[in-house]
C-alpha cells in the first residue's frame, strides 16, 4: 500500500482505490455541473441535466450530493484540511496549527482543481441561491472549526478564548474569500493572502 506524509513526517495510508474513484466521480460531476452553469446559467440548469451529462443517474448524484446548492458548496478540502490540523505539533498554538494546514492543504493542489474551486467560490457570490445556502454552511463550518479548537486546547467549547479565536480564525477565512477576488486564477494568490491575515492575527494587531 502507498503511503504519504503527515505534517509532522510521519507515514499514513493514502487513500484507498474505492475513495479516489469516488472523488473522481465527484470532481466530474462537479465539473459537468459548472460547465452547464456557465453554458446555461444556475438556476436553469437542472440535477437532471446535470446527471446526464456526467453519465450518472439522478440517484447518483443525490448520493453525492443532497442539493444543488451543495454541489457548489462542496469539496474535497475539509477531511484533508482537518487530518492536517490535527497532525500539527502539539507545541504550535492553534493559530499557528491553522497556518500550516493551510499551506499542507493547498500546496499540491492540481491545477483544474484549482480552477473548478474558483470557479464555485464566484458562483457562491454571484448567486442570490447559493448565497443564502452559503450562511447555513458557514454556520456549520464555524461549528466544525469551534470543535477543532476545542479539540486541540482541551477548553470547553463555551470558554472566551475557545470562541474568541475561533471566530476570528472564521473571519479571517472569510475576508480571505470575499476581499480579494473571486476570478478563475487567483486561488494561489488567496490562499497567500490567507496566511498573511493569519500571521497578522497570529501576532496580534496594531488597531
Amino acid at each position: 500500500m502507498s503511503t504519504t506524509r503527515s505534517a509532522e513526517g510521519q507515514a499514513r495510508p493514502a487513500p484507498g482505490l474505492r475513495e479516489r474513484k469516488k472523488a473522481r466521480t465527484r470532481f466530474e460531476i462537479q465539473q459537468e455541473a459548472l460547465r452547464l452553469f456557465r453554458e446555461k446559467g444556475y438556476a436553469a440548469t437542472t440535477v437532471e441535466q446535470i446527471a446526464e451529462a456526467a453519465e450518472v443517474s439522478p440517484s447518483t448524484f443525490f448520493r453525492y450530493f443532497p442539493t444543488k446548492a451543495s454541489l457548489v458548496l462542496t469539496d474535497d478540502f475539509d477531511p484533508v484540511f482537518i487530518e492536517n490540523f490535527r497532525a500539527q505539533p502539539a507545541e504550535l498554538g492553534v493559530v499557528a496549527a491553522m497556518r500550516a494546514a493551510v499551506r499542507a492543504t493547498f500546496a499540491d493542489m492540481p491545477a483544474d482543481q484549482a480552477a473548478a474551486a474558483e470557479q464555485r467560490n464566484a458562483m457562491m457570490l454571484a448567486e442570490p441561491e447559493l448565497r443564502a445556502a452559503f450562511a447555513e454552511f458557514l454556520l456549520d463550518s464555524t461549528r466544525l472549526l469551534l470543535g477543532l479548537v476545542v479539540e486541540r486546547t482541551g477548553r470547553a467549547e463555551d470558554d472566551p478564548e475557545v470562541v474568541a479565536v475561533s471566530g476570528a480564525i472564521m473571519g479571517v477565512l472569510l475576508s480571505a474569500l470575499l476581499l480579494s477576488g473571486a476570478s478563475v486564477g487567483e486561488l494561489v494568490a488567496r490562499i497567500d493572502t490567507l496566511d498573511t491575515q493569519l500571521a497578522r492575527l497570529e501576532s496580534g494587531f496594531s488597531l
